[in-house]
């Protein structure tokens, strides 16, 4: 048999509790007086949605944190995974734009993908057709300067040091700056897709004159990864 919903005030109690907040903690935070919030909780009192709002965002919440319940939350499973990579353990794909590492290999899906880029490409043309995938990504300058090519966005170069996170949907090209002949960057890929590295692959395997050389522990090969000679 399911329980009743929640009340406001119950919730309230509860984001109090987790936060070891006092009324008087909670009134200075919110901007509603203690009698109002004793109110609240004891469900003598009610606030409309614009009051809720405002209330969370004194709160530093969004309104789905303000209402998040812990109590009868299932306990996320510790699956104790854990890879240890380097570069010559990683699954490598060449091809005429770029240089890929693939780390942490051994771990099937995944729903983070991380990799070493070497770009060599220098303009769209060379390039080609940008980039789609799923997900989101990270991209971090290890050398060289990049040039961020993306759909809806100007140009935007990049040096050592700097970071870039961006839609992978969004159409996108990482790019060598001019007078950069290479560029190193970090990138990790996210996706609810549990196949996303696979459909990486995929993606490399299909431009023209991609030859993929796959490198792992286990001495697997990844769906779509082509053994090069």
């Amino acid at each position: 048999m399911s329980s009743a919903p929640s009340t406001l005030g119950v919730l309230l109690r509860g984001l109090r509790s987790r936060e070891g907040w006092t009324l008087k903690e909670m009134s200075e935070k919110s901007g509603i007086p203690v009698s109002t919030l004793s109110k609240i909780e004891h469900d003598r009192l009610t606030l409309t949605y614009d009051k809720l709002q405002s209330l969370a965002q004194r709160l530093g919440l969004r309104l789905s944190e303000l209402f998040a319940e812990t109590g009868d939350e299932p306990v996320q499973a510790v699956t104790a995974r854990r890879s240890l990579s380097d570069i010559s353990r990683s699954v490598r794909v060449e091809t005429p734009n770029y240089d890929y590492y693939y780390l942490c290999t051994e771990l099937r899906r995944k729903r983070m993908v991380p990799l070493l880029t070497k770009i060599r490409a220098r303009s769209v043309e060379q390039f080609g057709e940008l980039v789609h995938h799923s997900g989101e990504e990270f991209l971090y300058v290890l050398s060289g300067k990049v040039v961020v090519q993306t759909e809806f966005y100007d140009p935007v170069t990049l040096g050592p040091g700097e970071a870039l996170y961006i839609d992978s949907s969004m159409g996108h090209a990482y790019l060598a700056a001019e007078g950069c002949d290479e560029a190193e960057v970090l990138a990790v890929m996210s996706s609810a897709d549990e196949d996303l590295m696979e459909s990486l692959l995929e993606i490399h395997d299909v431009q023209k004159g991609a030859k993929t050389i796959a490198k792992s522990t286990s001495g697997a090969r990844p769906r779509g990864v082509k053994r090069g000679r």
